[in-house]
């Protein structure tokens, strides 16, 4: 009798080693090797719409109430509307109406809620219903500034770099207004919130043992005293008087802290509205932007905006290097990739880890800078500070951390195997390369 051929039994691979092969996750598929350039596959009009999400795969057009999403024309006329009617309203009412109505198309992108007593040379803003309006405004405008750069700027700037396939010029798109993004509000939220803290800082009183302290040295803690978050100062946390809530904004820290938010809201849009094919780590993106919306909402609505602005801050500015790495990596810049992704773990660890560490015990730790007096939810008051908030707060900036924890440690795991290995398994960085449609040889590329 013939002995029988027995095959080894193949173990599945760990979980690790699945995602770092994963040509379609977020943040591995990007490294891994590429298709090489100059791939042709027949072009495409339009933004690919996936057949997971809310909208057909077979209808590349939304519905017209959707249009404004993917069609950064008919965005533009949305946007361009309320600036007319602002306008018109603002040189030919006072000829028809009697003087000192208010112009009601201006809080739709303009600031809204002034406070008429504060000082000229510091105005400030407080909450107001027509915020919400301000948001849905500049949900249009972040989609119509994501459509143009990617059909005008982007995509012909990848077939400058010899891009052919469809989807590795809609992935490339969707990072060169990622790079745009997150450089331009990561640096405009660096620098704000440092003039920010010098403002309030310089009004404060220091003790006679901090009295040569820097200014710049210093961040708020959660409740709105010093302690040192960056750039390394000997303020302590007892140095300054807690001044929550922070109710009255200045108009730096208002306008930053709504288009963020619009920015984010969009983006969740896209997600839940498939109008990006889908990447393997969906949920994980998604469970992402729903704590970052949760933090950024809660935060405004009960007067926290100071750690709010700390976590834009922390989250944009290594985002910024992310971006720039696939970049690289799509257009084959070895060398430049690599440089740019160690560059991008010094700067992720810093911000995502070191500050988000630090916010989360200033929550932990400093509540009893807060006077008693806010220690209660007081809605005429503005202040919210009752015993289940801090807990809740801690919560929700530590589920921001695990992520981002579990995020660091596939980057890890990344940087090391193409030091260790020099070599990726998988031969495409996304596999909706898959889904390209053939050539004229009958073959896909």
């Amino acid at each position: 009798m013939a002995p029988r051929n027995i095959q080894p039994r193949k173990w599945p691979e760990a979980f690790p080693e699945q995602l770092e092969k994963d040509p379609s996750h977020h943040l591995a598929g990007p490294f891994l090797p590429q298709t090489p350039l100059a791939s042709t596959t027949p072009s495409r009009t339009g933004s690919p719409v996936a057949s997971t999400g809310f909208l057909s795969a077979s209808r590349r057009v939304p519905p017209w109430w959707l249009q404004w999403a993917t069609n950064p024309y008919t965005a533009l006329k949305l946007l361009i509307t309320p600036v007319v009617l602002c306008l018109n309203w603002h040189f030919v009412t006072p000829y028809v109406a009697p003087a000192g109505i208010p112009n009601p198309f201006a809080p739709i992108f303009l600031l809204s809620g002034h406070i008429p007593d504060s000082s000229p040379e510091d105005p400030r803003y407080a909450k107001t219903y027509s915020d919400l309006v301000f948001l849905a405004y500049y949900i249009v405008f972040f989609s119509f500034v994501r459509e143009y750069l990617a059909i005008k700027v982007a995509r012909p700037l990848g077939r400058y770099f010899g891009l052919r396939k469809e989807a590795k010029l809609d992935r490339f798109a969707e990072q060169f207004y990622a790079l745009v993004y997150f450089t331009f509000f990561g640096t405009w939220g660096y620098v704000s919130y440092r003039l920010l803290l010098v403002t309030n800082l310089s009004q404060a009183s220091f003790s006679a043992s901090c009295a040569s302290c820097r200014p710049f040295g210093t961040r708020r803690n959660t409740f709105g005293s010093a302690s040192p978050l960056h750039l390394s100062s000997p303020a302590h946390s007892d140095t300054l008087q807690p001044d929550y809530p922070h109710w009255d904004m200045p108009g730096e820290l208002k306008r930053y802290y709504l288009m963020q938010f619009s920015y984010w809201c969009q983006q969740f849009i896209v997600l839940i509205l498939g109008l990006e094919k889908p990447r393997k780590d969906y949920k994980e993106l998604v469970a992402h932007h729903f704590v970052t919306l949760w933090l950024v909402g809660w935060s405004y609505l009960l007067n926290l905006t100071i750690i709010g602005s700390a976590v834009y801050m922390s989250m944009d500015i290594p985002d910024a290097f992310l971006a720039l790495s696939k970049l690289l990596n799509y257009i084959q810049w070895e060398r430049a990739k690599i440089v740019t992704f160690v560059t991008f773990i010094g700067v992720w660890t810093y911000f995502r880890h070191y500050l988000n560490l630090k916010m989360l015990w200033s929550v932990y730790s400093e509540s009893y800078l807060v006077p008693e007096a806010s220690h209660q939810w007081n809605w005429s008051e503005g202040v919210y500070l009752v015993w289940w908030l801090l807990p809740a707060a801690f919560l929700s900036i530590f589920a921001l951390q695990v992520l981002n924890l579990f995020w660091y440690w596939l980057m890890w795991r990344i940087l090391i195997r193409a030091i260790v290995t020099r070599v990726a398994d998988d031969d495409r960085s996304d596999d909706d390369d898959d889904d390209e449609p053939p050539t004229a040889n009958g073959k896909q590329d």
